[in-house]
C-alpha cells in the first residue's frame, strides 16, 4: 500500500485529526481507529508502545515534516489519528500490535 495515497485519500474522503493534542484526546475518547505518529514526535506517550488505550498506533518512519509532505500539507504533522477512513484503505496498516 502507498501510505502517502492512502493518507490523502483518508484527509479528502474521511475524517482525520491532526497534531498530537487532537489525537490523543481523539485516542483517549474512543473516537480513533488508529493513530500514526511521526519518528520526531515529542509525545512520549504516543512514541511508546503500540497502542494508545485501545487504538492501534503506527509509527511512520520519517519526520514530522515527513509525515507531513506524505499528508500533502505545507506543515510539519507529528502525529494524527484517524476516525473515519473514508474510501482509503489506512486501516491495514501493520501496527505491530
Amino acid at each position: 500500500m502507498d501510505l502517502a495515497h492512502a493518507l490523502k485519500v483518508a484527509l479528502q474522503t474521511g475524517k482525520v485529526k491532526i497534531g498530537v493534542n487532537e489525537t490523543l484526546e481523539s485516542a483517549h475518547a474512543g473516537k480513533a481507529r488508529i493513530v500514526i505518529v511521526a519518528r520526531t514526535c515529542p509525545a512520549e506517550s504516543l512514541q511508546k508502545g503500540s497502542k494508545v488505550g485501545k487504538v492501534p498506533l503506527y509509527h511512520f518512519d520519517g519526520t514530522a515534516v515527513e509525515l507531513g509532505a506524505a499528508c500533502g500539507r505545507p506543515y510539519p504533522i507529528s502525529a494524527l489519528a484517524i476516525l473515519d477512513p473514508g474510501s482509503s484503505a489506512i486501516l491495514s496498516l501493520e501496527t505491530g500490535a
